[in-house]
């Protein structure tokens, strides 16, 4: 009761603050766990540069696996925080043990499919015949944790929904520190290489699930895990809510094959370099939007809890401090991408040629940024306040224009200048997502008031 209190009552600055910054950490720690396979795998003797591109054509297919759990994650904590929001708790433990069931079908079908059609699948996505037998090991091993990965993430949205951002945060640092400790010692003191990376993955995986079951099946939330009552309906309201951000996660990463795809088609010679130049980019942009992600997603506990109590109020102000505090972040990552993006491009390789595109690639792909001040605070608020049809359009409409931009720029000028395709979309889509803020968004958060009060 007293973590329900503090979401409706507490002074809304301090609450963001308190919920972002542990969710932001988290996420930080998350990418050490994303890009430690990519640092210790690059750094491999002789094979080291070939092996960091074969992860990289793994990274998309990985994530788009993981985007399942953000479809039955995100799609059903803003829900549940709703009905939180609502005073009624037994609805809103439905969604916890519901969510469960669809992570474990979701989990097995997954595997099933990129197990067994693994070949066709990394070929479809850019691999090479050099590159492909390095991504199949790593890739064979990684998805055979996928039940670990979907459950720990996935269900760790339900500790974060109940304001329990400390949790989470521990949640994703149980599972970092564990990858972190073992990868060189399987890829070097047990000589197992890129499949010694993938291992230590799954295993750091494991330890998050088993902290986030552990954690939702005891006394501490409000809203425990439990098991049974399985509603079909609830099942489809969870996946429709979930929706957008699946979508957004699994079309970034299509996008992404789509890049490496077009690099290899003309990159000529300098196709497999520049496929593991854009691995490196892409392990810099998740320094990026992985923290960001981390305060949006965190702070989707006050929005909900608060449209649910129909505090439009609290819901706006919530809004104003998360749009600044994005905007600080994303000033303070674009001075760091403009002025310094070799300090860790050279943790991942010390070749001149590689590190020459590779930092170009950088600030050239980070020049939008800036709009993403708008872009993530406004999709995903409106997510947490279960407003799944106004966020599609602003996440698509961004999305179709990277995609369009990617296939004209290879044809009109150097393929080197596909890294473009960012900017432009990230510029162009933010300027549409804060007018639609503008012209939308409060008129939204006041009629949800005005019903909630009609209603009591």
């Amino acid at each position: 009761m007293e973590q329900e209190n503090r979401l409706g009552t507490e002074d809304v600055r301090k609450l963001v603050i308190k919920l972002a910054f542990p969710a932001m950490a988290a996420q930080f720690v998350s990418v050490l766990y994303s890009i430690t396979d990519r640092i210790f795998v690059s750094h491999m003797p002789v094979v080291g540069e070939t092996a960091l591109t074969a992860i990289g054509v793994c990274a998309p297919i990985v994530t788009i696996i993981l985007s399942f759990a953000t479809l039955i994650g995100v799609g059903g904590a803003p829900l549940m925080g709703i009905k939180l929001g609502e005073g009624n708790k037994k609805e809103a433990s439905k969604y916890v043990s519901n969510a469960f069931l669809l992570l474990i079908i979701f989990s097995v079908i997954c595997t099933a499919i990129a197990f067994f059609m693994r070949k066709q699948i990394l070929f479809a996505f850019g691999a090479s015949e050099a590159i492909y037998p390095y991504a199949e090991k790593y890739f064979k091993i990684y998805v055979l944790g996928t039940i670990f990965a979907l459950l720990g993430n996935g269900m760790n949205q339900y500790i974060l929904s109940q304001g329990f951002a400390k949790n989470g945060m521990i949640a994703v640092i149980i599972g970092a520190v564990i990858n972190i400790a073992l990868d060189p010692v399987f890829i070097y003191v047990l000589n197992l290489g890129i499949v010694g990376a993938a291992i230590a993955t799954v295993i750091g995986q494991i330890g998050t699930c088993v902290y986030v079951l552990h954690f939702l099946l005891s006394d501490k939330p409000p809203i425990r895990l439990t098991f049974g009552n399985y509603f079909p309906a609830l099942c489809l309201r969870i996946l429709k809510t979930g929706f957008v951000p699946f979508l957004t996660v699994s079309i970034d990463n299509v996008l992404l094959i789509e890049v490496n795809m077009m690099l290899q088609k003309f990159g000529g010679a300098n196709a497999d370099l520049l496929v593991g130049c854009m691995a490196i980019v892409q392990s810099f942009m998740l320094i990026i939007t992985m923290p960001l992600g981390g305060i949006t997603g965190g702070t989707q506990a006050i929005l909900s809890y608060n449209f649910g109590a129909g505090n439009a109020k609290r819901v706006m102000q919530s809004e104003k401090y998360i749009i600044m505090l994005c905007f600080a972040f994303c000033v303070i990552m674009f001075t760091i991408s403009q002025t310094v993006p070799q300090v860790l491009v050279r943790i991942f390789t010390s070749d001149t040629q590689y590190m020459t595109e590779a930092v170009r690639a950088i600030k050239i792909y980070t020049l939008g940024i800036i709009g993403f001040t708008f872009q993530w605070p406004v999709v995903d608020g409106l997510i947490g306040m279960g407003q799944v049809q106004r966020a599609i359009p602003l996440s698509l409409i961004r999305k179709g224009m990277y995609f369009v931009a990617v296939l004209i720029i290879p044809r009109i000028t150097d393929i080197t200048n596909i890294f473009y395709a960012a900017p432009i979309s990230d510029i162009l889509g933010s300027i549409i997502t804060a007018i639609v803020f503008a012209l939308t968004v409060k008129k939204v958060v006041y009629r949800r008031e005005q019903i909630v009060h009609e209603t009591m």
